[in-house]
């Protein structure tokens, strides 16, 4: 059984990132800027933002944290992503979701320029994923895809199940996992909430990605012997005995399935670390082609 270890990868591309920040400053050429957008002050949303400002000092981009009200109605909310499209020295900016009651939350995401959209949400995105096209892959499904490929594991002809539908994880790793090229070709299963007999599903898989946010979900009993298994769900989960109170925790029964799988991902350090190199990924591509765009 092999760790997919995130954190380490995620720290190896971080430093690959800043080694071609580094060539772009040494040439005198703009570096990349990533502007995140906080609505109010929801704990886990300023901690992810916090972080993916720290990584951008980290590789030596320029970062902007745009923090506003919870009250904000959505036209002022609106008018601040106008702003951001217009403003030619931010590369890529991300809205943090979720947002408050007040927001249609697609309304936001279709106002953000396609181009300067790193989350890869905007349906435009979406689409050229879907068509194989260059595009921005969000954050989630691109760190799993690098995991994939940094430690060799093979997905031609695969049978993978993916658990759990969101727009931001699920259906695009179902799209992804049967692209052509690596990782991809492998025949995939999208399962969700309406599914039945899933334990017949997921012990015929070769690759399982879960993301339900349900800890613990995938028993052992649902697992074959050496399947690959990528846990995307995180949830904090009471424990007296923490000091902090609670535990993080996946939606796979890590203990007992890691004895049968032929790789896995923590909880936490599998797949979160991943997310936000992947971030700063899409904002480095961002940079390329705005920089592609003015030279032509």
């Amino acid at each position: 059984m092999t760790i997919l270890d995130g954190k380490k990868l995620s720290n190896t591309i971080k430093d690959e990132i800043k080694a071609e920040v580094d060539k772009m400053k040494q040439k005198g050429e703009k570096v990349p800027h990533l502007a995140a957008v906080l609505v109010g002050n929801d704990g886990a949303s300023l901690t992810y933002v916090n972080s993916k400002v720290r990584s951008c000092e980290r590789v030596g981009f320029e970062s902007t944290l745009l923090r506003l009200p919870s009250t904000i109605s959505e036209i002022e909310l609106l008018d601040k992503i106008d702003e951001l499209n217009a403003n030619e020295d931010i590369d890529g900016f991300i809205v943090q979701l979720p947002l408050p009651k007040q927001i249609d939350t697609q309304k936001v995401i279709m106002r953000i320029d396609p181009d300067k959209d790193v989350d890869g949400f905007h349906p435009t995105n979406f689409g050229k994923m879907a068509l194989d096209m260059t595009t921005f892959i969000p954050a989630t499904p691109f760190g799993i895809l690098e995991l994939l490929e940094r430690y060799d594991v093979q997905t031609e002809g695969k049978h993978t199940v993916v658990i759990g539908r969101s727009h931001i994880v699920g259906r695009p790793m179902s799209i992804l996992m049967g692209r052509k090229g690596f990782p991809g070709n492998s025949t995939v299963t999208l399962t969700h909430s309406h599914t039945k007999n899933i334990t017949q599903i997921t012990s015929q898989a070769d690759i399982i990605i879960t993301a339900l946010g349900v800890p613990n979900y995938l028993k052992a009993e649902m697992v074959k012997d050496d399947a690959v298994i990528i846990d995307v769900g995180i949830t904090r989960v009471p424990d007296e005995d923490s000091p902090k109170g609670y535990i993080i925790t996946g939606d796979v029964d890590f203990e007992k399935v890691k004895e049968k799988a032929s790789f896995i991902t923590p909880v936490p350090g599998g797949v979160g670390p991943m997310t936000i190199s992947m971030l700063l990924k899409n904002t480095l591509l961002a940079r390329e082609l705005h920089r592609k765009r003015k030279n032509l």
